[in-house]
């Protein structure tokens, strides 16, 4: 059986990270079967063989414990030996997975609704990239049919063995030892914990390094923080919490604590590119790699010496920091509009050496950001007063076709560029001037006049269509996304 005919029948695929899809669609059988493949493909290129370590990790979801059983299945039939590092933020398992060379595997749906859930594979180098993933799917795999029953459940279900606390031991010192035990000595935060995986590891991290840390909003049920499209009841809390506590910044993480969340003392959150920016800087970032929808307060800044800028997700923003790299540049990271950072190179700041973490990490952005704002004795708004004043905002419509998605967009894919400014202008031409550039890197990016932006694109791992916009205020950057959701919204209706 080949991975790529199972995924067009069991509705479970591979989006930006890792396979994704419906929890109840993630039988046993078929996590098995994504998890042989990926082993597979490692004994392909040297990566394991009998005996070898695989480190696997889960987040808080409902459903994560069962797929990971499947998960150690696969590993232990598959002649290998599993290392449980137990419920941790992934970048916590890449990390100890690239210090001790091992593949990982994460059992996570990231941000996505509870009744979702994923896997997301790693090799011994770092995240898998396209080439990987498209290898992935072409192996030809054998399940053990006899071990599963007709709903494609393990008839009998593995014990994991013993909960292993290096990975997230190593992980909280990344951080103390690079920022000093007295970094955010006197910093007063509060921390969103919610149903996030690292949230009393992040609490542990940010106490040693000095903070005072007041825990809020703690949930036993999943509660699906998407950084990138905050929810109303989450704006309203960081508000009310600033107001009732007087925290220098509330911060947080989605499920599976690869993106940060970071308000300012009022309760504003931040947008993940923007915060992303002052952390770049922070550790004087020599060449930067973003997605093409991220805030162009970026290149305006002019504190870097490169930028580039990439299709959407990380590991597209990953080739590209391995391009900045051959390129000769020396600090090369990147980040996400989420908030992710990543670090290809080793960095250095007074004395002391930060390792690389090429997959998206959120405490480097939050400690930083907050480490500045107590050097500086500034409050975070005025560190981000320093920044070009452009906004960005996002949002989405979920339970979105993929196949209109795919029509919407192929409606603005003329080969002609007169043809897709007339189109673009027939539908958006009552809201926005005229255009000025389309940017079809990844989906449909529209640039006009006034320099304010759209930017439409279908989300890689859900049906959800998004849409990203920037403007030189706030408030015209969230009208902008409500317009443009509106228009997408009758669109998705009359088909």
């Amino acid at each position: 059986m080949y991975l790529q005919d199972l995924t067009s029948t069991s509705q479970v695929k591979f989006g930006t990270s890792g396979a994704r899809g419906f929890a109840a669609d993630m039988a046993d059988r078929v996590c098995y079967a994504y998890t042989t493949a990926f082993l597979q493909y490692l004994e392909e290129i040297g990566q394991v063989q009998a005996g070898t370590d695989v480190a696997v990790a889960g987040d808080l979801r409902e459903s994560t414990d069962r797929i990971l059983c499947a998960v150690a299945q696969a590993v232990r039939d598959f002649g290998c030996e599993v290392d449980n590092c137990g419920k941790i933020p992934t970048p916590a398992l890449t990390y100890y997975g690239l210090l001790e060379t091992k593949p990982t595997i994460m059992v996570t749906g990231s941000h996505i609704p509870g009744d979702r859930n994923g896997i997301k594979f790693t090799t011994k180098r770092g995240e898998i990239l396209k080439q990987d993933e498209a290898r992935i799917l072409a192996q030809d795999i054998v399940v053990p049919e006899k071990n599963f029953d007709f709903q494609g459940m393990l008839r009998s279900s593995l014990e994991l063995p013993a909960l292993n606390p290096r990975a997230a031991d190593l992980y909280a010192r990344r951080y103390t030892d690079f920022f000093g035990s007295s970094c955010l000595t006197g910093v007063n935060i509060g921390l969103y914990a919610h149903s996030a995986v690292g949230r009393d590891l992040t609490m542990s991290i940010l106490e040693s390094l000095g903070a005072t840390v007041t825990p809020l909003g703690r949930s036993e049920e999943f509660i699906p923080v998407d950084t990138e499209a905050i929810r109303a009841e989450d704006r309203e809390l960081a508000k009310k919490w600033s107001a009732a506590y007087g925290f220098e910044a509330i911060v947080s993480t989605d499920g599976d604590g690869d993106r940060p969340l970071i308000s300012d003392e009022h309760g504003h959150w931040l947008r993940g590119d923007v915060a992303g920016i002052l952390c770049a800087k922070y550790v004087q970032a020599d060449a930067v790699v973003v997605p093409v929808s991220s805030n162009t307060a970026l290149e305006k800044s002019g504190f870097f010496p490169a930028v580039y800028r990439t299709r959407i997700g990380s590991p597209y923003v990953i080739a590209g920091m391995q391009q900045a790299e051959a390129d000769g540049y020396q600090r090369v990271v990147g980040f996400e509009a989420n908030g992710g950072f990543l670090t290809q190179s080793e960095l250095d700041l007074k004395d002391r050496s930060l390792l690389p973490l090429p997959t998206r990490d959120p405490l480097i952005v939050i400690i930083s950001l907050l480490a500045q704002t107590k050097q500086q004795q500034i409050p975070l708004s005025s560190l981000l007063s320093t920044l070009p004043q452009r906004y960005t905002f996002s949002d989405r419509l979920t339970s979105f076709p993929v196949a209109t998605s795919h029509k919407i967009l192929d409606h603005f894919s003329s080969q002609d560029e007169q043809t897709n400014r007339a189109r673009i202008k027939e539908i958006f031409g009552p809201h926005f001037n005229q255009v000025d550039a389309v940017n079809q890197t990844d989906g449909l990016r529209i640039i006009f006049d006034t320099q304010e932006i759209i930017h439409l694109r279908p989300s890689g791992n859900a049906p959800e269509f998004r849409c990203y916009t920037e403007a030189d205020s706030p408030e015209r950057a969230q009208e902008m996304n409500e317009i443009c959701l509106r228009v997408m919204e009758k669109w998705r209706d009359a088909d």
